[in-house]
């Protein structure tokens, strides 16, 4: 910074760099009272100014004049001594370390190490001593990373290629011919002479259904007679006029743990991808759903999971076959996240269907509703619940004396507010059973006794399907330009 261009002649001129020291205050700047610049030169403060406790950090000297040389203090020479000295030790240290690591290099190199260098390296430094020799690339031992899926399977595991081998011949393609389009999904055969279980949702409404392989020699379609389907579990059974098949070996789905091997076979997006072999983890077991209206406990799998995919075989690290693929959650916030039915509870409904066609002793009281929301019960002024809309006819409930209009409220003494939370208490009584429900009619409360009855609409719907594939050739109202449908 040029002084002179803050210096304009006057009596009080302030520069930046000094302190008023008068008034023990540092403002930045220095105040140059009573200064006065020589002509053809800079300024230089007088010792009067000096003396009366001003102080600036600049010096200048007139052009003539030279610099007069202050006398040097003891102090700073010994300093300046000292910061030499100070310079030499740490040469002298940097190059000692340097002959040190030239003398160690060359002697590694060598095979050896100089005398006069290990005589100065104690022999207790055990950190020294215990150290592992470097080893070069060449004898450096190759470390076999395990992947996930090895570290996800158990003891005694088979390896993923084996588990394809041993199910791969048992996963079929299922497809359905709808009234409005086709229908993909998978299955899995549990007998040699036959039998096929898929997802329910994957064949309802079929008038056709067609099963093909997913990876044999045999490209064969073969018509598929349904047996029985269950709505509520979305498990349907199938079969074919074939023998000789290999069936899949079933594990025990309580037996899973949390992050073991999951491993799927399918055919997603339908015939051209059949096959599919996808693998991951168990997410987590026991997860409670609600899935097109149907409230199902599942157990939750990253393994890929997509369209085309549902009633296809979930299997384990041992090949066995642990639940059946039937949802998959698609949205834009999440992925990987894929469900199965556990196979403990698919099992005897697989059962059921395959002896009596429906699902036996499952209780049926005979009415469909909706439930009724906060802000219609504030509006009308009734109880929440759910407001019976049908009541089958010659149902345990019509016969009871349930009308249509009427607000179901309780059963067996316990408030519901919905359709889900009256089925989980009516689940745990079976057919022929009494139980009492309480419903809301005319601004009084009713308790009305209900025997509950079996459940066979199962069958009706299996009769229902079968006229309509007595009756396939009738594509009247048909769309021949409709898109296909696919499993989930």
């Amino acid at each position: 910074m040029d002084i002179n261009e803050n210096y304009n002649g006057s009596n009080n001129t302030n520069i930046p760099g000094g302190s008023d020291q008068g008034n023990g205050v540092n403002y930045g700047y220095v105040n140059m009272q009573g200064a006065q610049q020589p002509q053809g030169g800079q300024y230089t403060p007088n010792m009067q100014n000096m003396q009366a406790g001003y102080r600036h950090d600049y010096t200048y000297y007139p052009e003539a004049q030279q610099p007069q040389a202050k006398p040097k203090k003891k102090h700073k020479a010994l300093k300046r001594v000292a910061a030499v000295f100070a310079v030499i030790i740490c040469a002298a240290a940097v190059g000692a370390g340097s002959i040190y690591g030239y003398t160690l290099i060359n002697n590694k190199n060598s095979g050896g190490m100089d005398k006069s260098v290990s005589a100065n390296i104690s022999k207790d430094d055990s950190s020294e001593q215990d150290a592992p020799a470097e080893e070069t690339d060449n004898d450096r031992p190759v470390r076999d990373v395990p992947s996930l899926e090895q570290l996800a399977a158990l003891d005694n595991a088979l390896p993923i290629p084996q588990i394809v081998d041993k199910v791969s011949p048992s996963v079929v393609g299922v497809s359905s011919l709808l009234r409005n389009g086709t229908s993909y999904g998978t299955g899995f055969v549990i007998s040699e002479d036959g039998y096929i279980v898929t997802n329910y949702h994957v064949i309802d409404g079929a008038q056709k259904i067609s099963v093909a392989f997913s990876v044999s020699d045999d490209d064969e379609e073969y018509d598929a007679e349904l047996i029985g389907g269950d709505e509520q579990t979305d498990i349907a059974v199938l079969k074919i006029d074939k023998t000789g098949l290999t069936a899949v070996e079933f594990g025990k789905s309580s037996d899973l743990i949390v992050g073991e091997l999951a491993i799927t076979i399918g055919n997603p997006m339908g015939s051209e991808l059949s096959g599919t072999v996808t693998a991951g983890i168990i997410s987590a077991l026991n997860r409670s759903l609600t899935v097109e209206e149907r409230k199902m406990t599942l157990i939750q799998t990253d393994a890929s999971i997509n369209n085309g995919n549902s009633g296809g075989p979930l299997i384990n690290s041992y090949g066995q076959v642990v639940g059946i693929t039937s949802a998959k959650i698609a949205s834009y916030y999440a992925d990987g996240l894929g469900f199965a039915i556990p196979i403990d509870e698919a099992l005897p409904i697989v059962s059921d269907l395959i002896e009596y066609g429906y699902v036996k002793g499952r209780p049926v009281i005979g009415i469909s509703g909706e439930d009724i929301s906060d802000i219609y019960a504030q509006y009308y002024d009734v109880p929440k619940g759910f407001y019976v809309a049908e009541v089958t006819e010659d149902g345990p409930a019509e016969k009871a004396g349930i009308k249509v209009g009427d607000i179901v409220i309780g059963i067996e003494g316990e408030l519901v507010e919905t359709i889900d939370e009256f089925n989980e208490i009516k689940k745990n009584y079976k057919a022929g059973d009494t139980i009492k429900v309480s419903v809301y009619r005319d601004g009084d409360i009713v308790d009305i006794e209900v025997t509950l009855a079996e459940d066979k609409s199962a069958l009706e719907n299996k009769d229902d399907q079968a006229d309509q594939q007595n009756g396939q050739n009738n594509f009247e109202g048909y769309d021949p330009f409709s898109f296909f449908n696919f499993g989930y």
